[in-house]
């Protein structure tokens, strides 16, 4: 039997998303050696990863200017690559809930490839912006929507920034 590095990502056209991605600069080597842990099961390593990067200051690119252009920019993708929910944006990376309209591959390199080439110009910089992977999970059901809806509404909340600045949604709680 053939192990698998990562699992692959899973393509569910009409269902909800749930993504994570991060900058480039946000993963040091003991956010790679978790990334590459074959032995922590996908949910607690994401869970992991996250609460590493809420406190850190690597990569924390995503404020004053990058943020205001970065949160209109993902509203500007509602109904040309999918149904937007809901998002936050912490400093060093991005949690986003939506029904997936394309391919989830296609969805997250419009995403990324677009946004990285606006950021680093407002921020003077070149090269690659966003970490590489990232992190999917299809919502199972009515329940699971909400646990990720409150898990990212509560994010930026956690960690003491404020919430009309990071957070959009158009699902009503």
């Amino acid at each position: 039997m053939k192990l698998h590095k990562k699992l692959p990502h899973i393509d569910a056209k009409g269902h909800y998303q749930f993504v994570t991605f991060r900058t480039n600069d946000s993963l040091d080597s003991f956010i790679q050696k978790l990334i590459n842990d074959t032995t922590i099961k996908q949910p607690i390593k994401q869970y992991k990863i996250d609460n590493i990067l809420d406190n850190s200051v690597k990569g924390a690119y995503l404020n004053k200017k990058v943020l205001i252009y970065l949160y209109n920019f993902l509203k500007e993708l509602e109904n040309e690559v999918y149904r937007l929910k809901c998002f936050v944006i912490m400093p060093n990376h991005v949690h986003i809930l939506f029904e997936q309209l394309k391919p989830i591959d296609e969805t997250i390199r419009v995403i990324k490839s677009k946004s990285a080439i606006a950021i680093n110009r407002l921020l003077g910089k070149s090269g690659k912006f966003w970490a590489a992977d990232y992190y999917d999970k299809v919502i199972r059901d009515e329940e699971h929507f909400r646990k990720v809806y409150e898990y990212i509404k509560n994010n930026s909340l956690k960690v003491g920034l404020c919430l009309e600045d990071r957070f959009y949604s158009v699902y009503e709680d």
